[in-house]
Order: structure tokens, then sequence, then C-alpha cells
């Protein structure tokens, strides 16, 4: 959800960039532009429908941008006209950067060597950073903020990783949000990049070798000319490249048009396994969206010869979704028979999953998330609700024994691929305390000293209550309240319900810095985790998936009665948001009860999921939702797809499209049509505004600078939409 405009910003859509220096007052801008009306009429298994604004997937058409252009404009004046919205993202920076630095994706490799994005206090961007212990000296070794100066688009890190020996470091690098990323490879003692590079690398799944001179990265194919965006990651290669080798000399080992006997498919997008002291690579696919996939094993002296075999070791049906290999062990998650799921471990000289072994049995209680293996035990994550755990287990001993925490949150494991070290490291956060990484060594965690959190000064003082709430069907669907102790449960208090529901992703605990200032206008945050998510294993996840969906809007529903017949808030201060494939539960929640909102956030959502798979990243989501080519799944993605489920003459709340231009996982014109429609149908008089951002994609890259001012331009919105705040003269 985070991305933004400069204050006070002008959209030049025909040059895809916003001006910093321009200000677009009401005076200059008009009422939105009108989308006219172009029918296109289809009839998909029997069901005759009608698109009024299809045109507007066509981005590139002048009349298409002239449109978005207008919206952006429009949006961008009415929200710079809500008194206290310019104080209210002064606020947000005040917070976030007295929060300190901000880290992530730590990684520790052999030789004690910690590697790890960071965003220091007050910079925009995150940077590569190492250091030699948690306490050694920091070095910087790449920093995407010199292209972003040089160029004046936004640049970002997308992945990295380092060669084992620490020679190198493979990494990815977008510019302006848009997650295309070209792969490079810095020499970490001479500062600069070797000169082979790799456009289109989006996937993270870069490993090297074990002798740290070779590395296999994921490549799409070139796109042909005039060809459909849904062809974008089909016929994907795994490609082998040596490191002082020109980048044409690379060699394609694995993909549907590489290894054609293995019966892959066209979406099946593979990566390559490797560990040092293993004599074994896996090689497993996924179409990008689901973990499920193919898992083959071969010998890592043969890759890239004429005689390299694979043996398939398992299939979809499998339902693997975790790996780890040590030696000639491969572990593995799976919730095949265990909806909690469980760790096996399986001997690669005898390479069937029926001689496979228990490592770490399913948690009497709540859902296993993650493991990681250090030189003699394993450690796994559990979540219990929005929080997750540790539990340790010595080999042979699948039971393992729970952990205790320094506080309450949810623990995230950091990645350790060489399983070096007999402690993990990982990092704990809470609804209400900041980060901290600890070193995990037995049952005893010890602060690294990695992160420093500075006291925060004049934070109010926060209750969080979990609830179940009873859905249409008697089903619990567990919800975390957050609002300031002491609230008066009068009905008066702007409350923001906030779901998302989908690929089993879980609401979890963690802090942010910004929504103290949501809480700070005595705001009430409610996290509901409905069915879609993991929260209670992979059965409540199937049940919010594909004909199930409706389950997802409709556990809402439920959640924002409750929230009302509590007293929390009433339907005048009472707003809903969802974020990408959270726009599903948002639209449909929004278009099935509108009477029960005074406004919602469509943020990066997904609104048409009937054409959403003719798009570069539909087809990966199929797994997911479904496609319109089958009769059945069809008929889900319509019920589904809240664009069809906008209709005249009604009363909706006012709504905030939040989108970026450059999106390649949820395009444009999602919000787009969305918005279009909704303006034509709503007859509150409440405003349907479309916030762009031209510089900005899906949230993945997107600056603080950003990431501060979109949230300051929805919680500006929402206070005015709830009458705590009212248009500037």
């Amino acid at each position: 959800m985070q991305r933004l405009y400069p204050t006070k910003a002008c959209v030049v859509l025909g040059a895809w960039l916003l001006s910093a220096a321009a200000v677009c007052s009401a005076a200059e801008v008009p009422a939105p532009p009108v989308a006219p009306i172009h029918e296109v009429t289809e009839t998909l298994h029997g069901v005759t429908l009608t698109d009024p604004y299809r045109y507007l997937e066509n981005l590139r058409a002048p009349d298409v941008q002239e449109w978005f252009k207008g919206q952006g404009a429009y949006a961008r004046a009415t929200l710079d006209r809500i008194a206290g919205r310019d104080a209210m993202e002064k606020r947000i920076t005040e917070l976030t950067s007295a929060s300190g630095d901000a880290i992530t994706r730590i990684t520790r490799m052999p030789g004690d060597r910690i590697y790890y994005l960071k965003r220091a206090k007050g910079e925009r961007q995150f940077k590569l950073a190492m250091r030699v212990g948690t306490r050694g000296a920091e070095h910087i070794l790449m920093d995407p903020e010199v292209e972003a100066k040089r160029t004046g688009v936004p640049h970002a890190i997308n992945y990295y990783r380092p060669s084992w020996d620490g020679k190198y470091v493979a990494y990815g690098v977008s510019a302006g949000g848009s997650e295309d990323a070209s792969l490079h490879i810095l020499d970490v003692e001479s500062g600069h990049d070797i000169a082979a590079v790799f456009e289109r690398v989006h996937q993270p799944d870069v490993n090297w070798l074990p002798d740290s001179r070779s590395l296999a990265f994921n490549q799409l194919k070139v796109p042909t000319p005039g060809e459909p965006e849904s062809e974008a990651y089909m016929d994907s290669r795994v490609m082998l490249h040596t490191v002082g080798e020109a980048a044409d000399k690379a060699v394609a080992v694995f993909g549907p048009t590489v290894t054609r006997n293995l019966g892959l498919g066209r979406l099946d997008v593979g990566s390559l396994l490797f560990v040092p002291g293993s004599p074994w690579v896996i090689a497993r696919t996924t179409d990008t969206t689901l973990p499920e996939g193919f898992l083959f094993l071969g010998r890592v002296a043969d890759l890239g010869k004429p005689t390299m075999a694979w043996t398939k070791i398992s299939g979809y049906e499998d339902k693997i979704t975790n790996l780890a290999l040590r030696g000639n062990d491969l572990f593995f998650m799976t919730h095949a028979n265990a909806p909690r799921k469980h760790v096996m471990r399986l001997d690669l000289r005898k390479p069937e999953l029926k001689f496979a072994v228990e490592a770490a049995a399913s948690p009497a209680t709540g859902v296993m998330e993650d493991f990681a293996l250090t030189r003699d035990s394993l450690v796994t994550a559990v979540r219990h609700g929005t929080d997750i755990v540790l539990r340790r287990y010595a080999k042979g001993k699948p039971q393992g024994m729970d952990v205790p925490m320094p506080f309450q949150g949810a623990a995230y494991l950091s990645d350790e691929p060489a399983h070096a070290y007999g402690d993990v490291m990982y990092t704990l956060s809470g609804w209400t305390q900041m980060p901290l990484t600890y070193v995990l060594r037995g049952e005893l965690s010890v602060n690294s000293g990695l992160r420093v959190n500075p006291e925060l000064p004049n934070l109010p003082e926060l209750e969080v209550r979990n609830v179940e709430v009873s859905s249409y069907d008697g089903a619990q669907v567990p919800m975390t309240l957050l609002y300031r102790r002491g609230l008066k449960l009068d009905g008066s208090n702007p409350t923001l319900l906030n779901a998302y529901g989908a690929y089993g992703f879980s609401q979890t605990a963690g802090f942010s810095a910004a929504r103290v200032a949501w809480f700070e206008k005595g705001g009430v945050l409610a996290l509901a985790n409905v069915r879609g998510s993991g929260v209670n294993g992979d059965p409540w996840y199937r049940a919010g998936q594909k004909a199930t969906k409706p389950n997802t809007w409709k556990d809402g529903v439920a959640c924002a009665q409750y929230l009302i017949a509590q007293g929390y808030a009433t339907p005048k201060t009472l707003a809903v948001m969802g974020t990408s494939a959270g726009g599903i539960f948002v639209g449909r929640a929004v278009t099935t009860a509108p009477e029960l909102f005074a406004a919602a956030v469509f943020d990066v959502g997904v609104m048409d999921a009937v054409r959403a798979e003719d798009s570069a990243n539909g087809a990966t989501n199929i797994s997911e939702f479904g496609t319109a080519k089958d009769s059945q799944e069809f008929k889900a993605l319509l019920e589904m797809s809240t664009y069809h489920h906008i209709k005249d003459g009604t009363a909706y709340p006012a709504v905030l499209l939040v989108q970026g231009m450059n999106d390649p996982r949820v395009d444009a014109w999602h919000a787009g049509k969305a918005a279009a429609r909704l303006q034509a149908a709503t007859t509150s008089g409440k405003p349907i505004l479309l916030r762009l951002d031209m510089q900005a994609g899906h949230g993945m890259g997107s600056t603080a600078t950003q990431r501060n001012a979109m949230t300051a331009d929805i919680y500006s919105f929402l206070l005015w939409q709830m009458g705590k705040s009212a248009l500037k003269e």
C-alpha cells in the first residue's frame, strides 16, 4: 500500500512523471473527466457481459492517457485541499524518521558475514549493507539512490544473494516501482559491478553453485512484438553463468523449452537450489504465485552437460511449500495430509517421498509458517493468530519444544542458506513493540544489537484486543482491534477495517510508526483474518478461494456489522480498505453492503477479475482465482469481480483508488475501470478519486517519501469523509 505523490504535485501523464514543483489548485483543475461509454458485449459460458470501459485497458492510447491525466490531477487537487492533510504528512514523516533505521531481508553467510537492506533514518531508499559479526563495522555495498539521482527516477533493490565465499553479491535492481529487475554481479573487493548484466530477471531465486564462481537464475524470454501480455511469464529458462564470462555465454539448463522431457508446463518457472557440502542440485518450479510445484533432483557435477539427468521427486499434489538442503538430506514443509503443516526429511540417495521421515511434527495448536536449519537441529515458526512463535527440534525428536519469546509478537527467521551455525537469527516485532533482531542459542534469545530502537516520545497508550466475529454461516472470523486505551465506544471513532484474504497470507503482528498518526486522531484499526488467509491452516485458506471466494467479503461484512453493533463506529465513521488481491475483499464488501461504510480505499486492487488473466501477471494467478476459460471458474471470477457488481443508481460510499502506473502485478486499468464505473453509477454525491503515481508500481521499491505521502492521503481522505475534517476554501 505504499505509493505517493510529492505534496502539491500535478500529474504530467504524457511524460509519465510527476512534477514536484507544479501546484494544482481546485481552480486550475475542473471536475474529473467523464469516461465515454464504448460498450463491448460478449457471451461467456452462456452469460452475456457488457463492458462499457474496456478501452481503458489500453493504457498507451492517447485518449486513455488524457483521461488518466485528468483523473489524477483532480484527485491530487482534491486531496491537497483537505484541511490538515499537510500536517498529517509532516507528522507521519516525523514518526517514521524518529523510529530509527529500517532493516530488512537479513541473510547470514559463512564467516559470520551478515547482509541486509537498510534505510537509515531520514533516507528515502534501502541500501545493501554488510558487516562481519553483529557488532562489526557496516559497509554499504550498493546504493540505488546513486542511479535515482542520475536519472531522476526512483530505483530499488529487488533481491540479492551473496556468494558462499563472500567475494561476490548478485543483486537485482529496477526503476520506478516496475519490478522489472536486471541482474548485476558486484565484486565486493573492488566495489564495482562485473560487466555481465542480465535483463528480465524478476524472480529472487538467484543461487550460487558451491564453487562461488557460477550462479543460476531464472530469466524471462525476450518478448515478441505484438504478443499478448499474458505471454510474459511463459517459457522462462534457468540460466547458468560463470563469473568473468560474457553475458551471452550463459547456458540454459532448465525450463519448459530446455528440459522438454520433464513434462513442464509453459508457466512452470524454475529455480535451482545448491548448498556447500552437498553433491545435489534441486530444481523447483512454481507459477510465481503459489509455492507448490515440481521438484527434481540432479547432481551438481553434471549441470550444464548433455548427460545431465533429472529425477522427479514430487508434483503439485504433494503440496510442498518450503525447502532446505543439507548434505544428502532434503527438508521440506508440506500440507499434504497435514493442514497445520509439518517438515519432512528425505535422504536423496533414495529420492522417493515414501522414504521421507518426519523431522518436525504438525503443531498441536497453531499453523507452521516457516522453518530453518542449523548445523544439527531445526527451528520452525508457528503462527497463533496474529503472533508467530518459534519451536526447536533436536535430531530424531519431531515433537519439538517451544522457545521462550522476549515479548509477544511475530518472529521471522533470517535467511541462513549454508546452515553453518548452531544458532539462528530472527526478528521479532509486536503491535506496540518495534522490531528487534535476536540470536537464538538453545532456548535463549540474545539481542544481536543489529537494530537500535530509539524511544518514540508522546506515543498514545494502545489497547490490543483480539475478537472472533460470527460470519453469516457461523464461521468465527479472527479480528484484531487496535486503539487508544480508554476509547469511548459511542460510535464516533474513525474506524478502518482492513483485510486481505488470499494466498493464505494472514494479518500479522508488527509495529508501524505511521499508524500512530491514525491513533492520535482517535482512530480504530480493525485487522480481520477473513477466509482466504492462512490463520487457521489450509482449510481456512481454501474456504476463500475460487468458488468459495465469497466467504472473503461476507466475512468482511460481518466484521463491519460487529464494529457498528459494538459501538466502535457507525456507518458515518466506518471505512474499509484492501490492497492488491485484497481489492476483491474491499470492492465486493462495498458493492454488497454500501450502506455500512462512509468511505473505502481500493489500494492497487484487483477490480475486474474476469479480465485479469489477460494481463502479464494475471496468468500466474489462475491457480489462485481461476480462469474464465472454465465455465465453473468463470462463475467464481464473475462473482468476485467488483467492476461487474457496480450498479447504477446506488449510493456508494466515498472511494479513494490508489494506483501506481508502473504496477506489474495489478495493471492500472483495474483502478481506472472501477473509477469510471463508480463515478457513473453512484448517487451519493460522495467523491470517487483516482490517485495516481507515475513513478510507483505495486508498492515494492517505493521510497519513504512516497509511502509517507500516500499514507497521509489515505488517512486525510478518511477523516474528511467521516466528518472529522473538511476541504479548505
